[in-house]
Order: C-alpha cells, then sequence, then structure tokens
C-alpha cells in the first residue's frame, strides 16, 4: 500500500477524499490478515524503541463522532506492550486546565522516550471546537491576544511546538479519520438500536452534526496550515473501518521501520561483565 497517496504535502480540499475507499483487497478477511501481521510487527518495533530509549513515537487522532476513534486505537494498538505505551484522551479542559495555556495539558502527556503515545484528540481542539463554537472567550485571555488572526497565530504556536518537539526525538503522526454525514447518521441510529451501545449516544452528538459544515471546513484549514514534513497529516478514509484500521498500521510501521531501530550493543567491558556473570550461574 502506498502510503504517500494519504499523506497531506501540499493544500488539500477535504471533499476531495473518499471516505469510502478501500483499496485493492479481495475481502475484509484478507485485509484482516494483514493487519494481524502488521500487529505483529509493530510488537517488533515497539520492544527495539523501548530499548534504544532514543525516540519516542506520538499518535494523534482526530476525527468527527463515531469516525472510529476508539476502535482504531483498541485493534491497531492491540499487540502492543502496556508498559511502553500511553493513551490519553483529551475531555472538556478543566478548571486547572483553563488557568494554563493551551498546551499546557499537552506537554504534561508526551510519552518518555521508548514509549508510544497516543492521543484520542489533542491541541488541535483549539483549532477546530474552540473556534467552531467560539470558546476561546471562555479562556482567560487578555483582550489583545484575541483578535481576527488569533487562528493564524495558532497555527504558527502549533507549527513551532510540533517542530521543537521533532528537534527533540519525538516523531509524530496525526490521523484524520474523514467520515462521511451519510455513514455517522448510520452509526447513530446503531447506537441508538443497540442497548450494548446506547452509552455512546449523547444528544450533543445531534446538537454538533448541525456544524458539520463548519468543522469540515476547519479540519480543512487546520490540516493544510499545520501538516510539515516532520509532523505530517494522513486522510484515513473512515466509513470502511477494516480499512481505515489497516491503514493506519501501514502508516505506523512505515514509520517504525524507516528510524532503523536496534538494540543497543554492549562494548567490550561490558561483555566481558556479562560473561563473568554468566560463568558464575552456572558454577551455583
Amino acid at each position: 500500500m502506498n502510503i504517500e497517496n494519504f499523506k497531506v504535502t501540499s493544500k488539500i480540499k477535504l471533499s476531495d477524499y473518499p471516505c469510502d475507499f478501500a483499496g485493492d483487497f479481495k475481502s475484509k478477511e484478507e485485509a484482516r490478515e494483514v493487519l494481524n501481521n502488521n500487529i505483529v510487527k509493530m510488537s517488533e518495533y515497539q520492544d527495539k524503541l523501548f530499548a534504544q530509549s532514543k525516540y519516542a513515537l506520538l499518535i494523534i487522532f482526530q476525527a468527527l463522532d463515531a469516525a472510529g476513534k476508539d476502535g482504531a486505537i483498541k485493534h491497531v494498538m492491540s499487540g502492543l506492550n502496556p508498559q511502553g505505551t500511553q493513551v490519553v484522551s483529551f475531555k472538556q479542559p478543566s478548571t486547572e486546565e483553563l488557568d494554563h495555556d493551551y498546551l499546557w495539558r499537552i506537554n504534561k502527556s508526551l510519552p518518555e522516550r521508548g514509549r508510544i503515545g497516543v492521543f484520542n484528540r489533542s491541541h488541535y481542539e483549539e483549532v477546530l471546537v474552540v473556534r467552531v463554537h467560539n470558546l476561546v472567550k471562555y479562556q482567560k485571555l487578555p483582550a489583545e491576544v484575541i483578535g481576527n488572526n488569533i487562528w493564524e497565530k495558532r497555527f504558527e504556536q502549533i507549527r513551532n511546538y510540533e517542530k521543537y518537539l521533532s528537534q527533540n526525538g519525538l516523531v509524530q503522526l496525526k490521523f484524520f479519520l474523514h467520515l462521511s454525514k451519510k455513514e455517522q447518521k448510520k452509526r447513530f441510529l446503531k447506537r441508538l438500536d443497540d442497548p450494548s451501545k446506547n452509552w455512546k449516544f449523547s444528544a450533543s452528538d445531534l446538537t454538533e452534526r448541525k456544524y458539520w459544515d463548519d468543522y469540515q471546513k476547519c479540519y480543512e484549514e487546520a490540516i493544510n496550515e499545520t501538516s510539515t514534513k516532520h509532523s505530517p497529516w494522513f486522510i484515513i478514509p473512515a466509513d470502511v473501518k477494516w480499512f481505515s484500521r489497516l491503514l493506519i498500521s501501514e502508516v505506523i510501521n512505515y514509520t517504525l521501520k524507516n528510524l532503523d531501530l536496534n538494540y543497543p550493543e554492549v562494548n567490550t567491558d561490558q561483555k566481558k561483565i556479562l560473561d563473568e556473570c554468566k560463568e558464575k550461574l552456572l558454577q551455583e
């Protein structure tokens, strides 16, 4: 699979990206087999990432409701070692978080070297839901900071922040799960019809759906303004769940493979100590 077809390297229009694309797979089962193989490979890469402890990997998921963020995280990351993985879900900011800059809660949740961090939503909420609903007025900012160009400033801040992280060994992948309005409706109805999924639905989901066009516009601009070589966006067709999960696993594995990860090698003195320890154990 050529992941470059889904990577944003120039200005795009979301309407040019089909939500229901599913590649050339002959069956869902065929795709599942590839996904399972990718999960095994990802586990092997993670082991080396942890042992080498030079890089950290941050994976960001952004999408509208019912696009499949939770399912993608659950399935694609199923083979990872929990000791080297952390998942953070960002909800509405708390009072404490509103008393700091908008990147404060992001910064303290970043993965350590050798670990894989997964963000379910992220700092991009600050140029998405905050923008759509004009929530910036509740962020205790000085009047002179809030102006017509506040979003351009935030895009610049995010680009600079992500460049800084990259220059300090934090590898970043950003996935936008591109869901169609028709498929969202279908998934909402499924949640309402299935008692085991009722808890996933909220009346606010319908309220947000009214702002569909506004969100599409804000997502498009955010992606165009912040997809860079060191922190790229990937537009993931989300109508077909099994394909979106497979594509995400392909991107992650490709990225880890190109880090040239290896287990640390011991020098001559360290090898001598290990040999001595082995000899003592054998003599017990």
